[in-house]
């Protein structure tokens, strides 16, 4: 496996780099144990002060930080910077509230003195994909540091420079030599990682088949992994919306990041009174999107990250309009260098069809009509993903059913999905588990350690049926 910057405008490569050796690998292990075992010990204050100062230097680099991340994956230039910026409020949330986060809890056990401690677990090793290869990197890192673990990084082979580049703004923070390091290595090296049994924990986010894969191998090694996978979110809309709110923003929610994002609105769940002016003027806006120079502020819509991407969506559109989609917009691969699709808007797949099952990353929006709302959760949850979802209607009782209803980690009423430090994260089904961000992205990485201390001095007290049968 190579590990290149390779332009998305052009096709063309700016850098290559050298995989780390089987040697360098071992050594980067073994400085990450070293590490391990006196930086768990090493203050709060400490470990906060230097997360306050990976974020300052986040917010005041952002524009370097973006063009990295535009150069190598093709994100519009704005949408890096905030990026970036998102990362810096992660490590404030973290190095504000990990304190209370990690404080001891006291349980009544009277007449025992009793309490839970979070103590961190070891070397987590991170492997992480392109699509936001600054934000999915801090969203372990922020909560696995300030709880005392160290971490391993296992970027994507087309963002080392990103990689490298987080390396480097931890180190540049204050964080010791070895908290944090990249790993330049192939799939192979992937799973001796997890295999070696210095590696304490497991996170991905990537596609289903890596989380199987990663998520089998881990539970070999009866080790803790959290998987963050696909997504196939629907966005409803029902008659009591407001249509051009909801309009405005399936846009913009499908094409986020080139529309290469996990929890991107994929699938657009219309009811009969409205789906034909929903999707006239959702085809138009569609058609409006400006596509270009990611560089440049104007542009909605650059290229996608890889030609394999768009390559294998593209194959994804043919094989649905073959199976009996209606193409209603875009549709067509572009001549050319660069790895460029159009706005794409298909409809009314049938069951069965990529279109419908799949996950579409990139630019590809997919309508379908609904009787009523009952119908539309069914549609919605007619799928093996459950990330993020949206539904949109002012009609409380409608809220409340989609709200419970849902098969998914996160439910937006009346808005977009977006990830917040505040909120845990994560999904149900084939879109993975565990959870990341907020106190439970910190909790993944602990062991929850009772504590439990009896007087010495007093008689043994004797134990309750329920003790007596464990």
């Amino acid at each position: 496996m190579s590990f290149a910057t390779v332009d998305p405008t052009t096709g063309r490569t700016l850098r290559t780099f050298t995989p780390h050796t089987p040697d360098e690998v071992e050594q980067r292990l073994r400085r990450a144990e070293e590490t391990f075992r006196t930086f768990r010990h090493t203050s709060l204050a400490d470990r906060t002060g230097w997360m306050r100062r990976a974020a300052e230097l986040l917010e005041g680099e952002a524009d370097a930080y973006g063009r990295i991340m535009t150069q190598e994956m093709g994100k519009p230039l704005e949408a890096a910077r905030a990026e970036a910026r998102k990362c810096a409020t992660a490590c404030h949330y973290y190095a504000e509230n990990a304190a209370r986060f990690l404080a001891d809890e006291p349980v009544d056990t009277a007449p025992d003195k009793s309490f839970v401690r979070y103590q961190p677990l070891g070397p987590v090793l991170a492997i992480m994909p392109w699509n936001f290869p600054f934000w999915q990197v801090v969203r372990f890192a922020a909560p696995a540091l300030m709880a005392g673990n160290v971490g391993l990084l296992k970027h994507a082979h087309n963002v080392p420079q990103c990689a490298l580049a987080l390396e480097e703004l931890f180190l540049r923070a204050g964080f010791p030599q070895g908290v944090f390091q990249s790993l330049l290595v192939d799939v192979a090296g992937v799973r001796r990682l997890i295999e070696d049994a210095r590696i304490r924990a497991v996170t991905l986010t990537g596609s289903e088949g890596a989380g199987r894969d990663v998520g089998q191998r881990s539970g070999q090694q009866l080790k803790k992994v959290v998987l963050e996978l696909g997504g196939s979110d629907p966005f409803v809309v029902l008659p009591s919306a407001d249509l051009d709110k909801a309009v405005e923003t399936a846009v913009k929610a499908r094409l986020i990041n080139n529309g290469q994002s996990c929890i991107a609105a994929k699938r657009f769940i219309v009811t009969e009174p409205i789906y034909e002016e929903f999707e006239r003027r959702f085809v138009e806006r569609m058609r409006r999107a400006v596509v270009g120079d990611p560089l440049d502020a104007k542009t909605e819509v650059g290229p996608l990250a890889m030609e394999s991407i768009r390559d294998g969506l593209h194959a994804q559109v043919e094989r649905s309009v073959a199976a009996g989609a209606k193409l209603l917009l875009g549709g067509l691969k572009p001549s050319g260098p660069g790895f460029w699709y159009p706005p794409t808007v298909l409809a009314q797949p049938p069951p069965g069809s990529p279109a419908y099952t799949e996950e579409m990353f990139g630019p590809v929006a997919v309508l379908f009509r609904a009787k009523d709302a009952r119908d539309a959760l069914h549609l919605a949850n007619d799928s093996p993903y459950g990330l993020g979802s949206s539904v949109w209607t002012r009609d409380e009782a409608e809220q409340q059913l989609f709200i419970d209803g849902l098969e998914a980690g996160t439910v937006a009423v009346n808005g977009m999905v977006a990830s917040d430090p505040r909120l845990p994260f994560g999904g149900v089904k084939a879109s993975g588990h565990g959870r990341e961000l907020a106190r439970h992205g910190l909790l993944e990485f602990l062991n929850i350690k009772t504590v439990r201390l009896s007087d010495p001095s007093g008689p043994a007290p004797a134990p309750t049926q329920a003790q007596a049968n464990e």
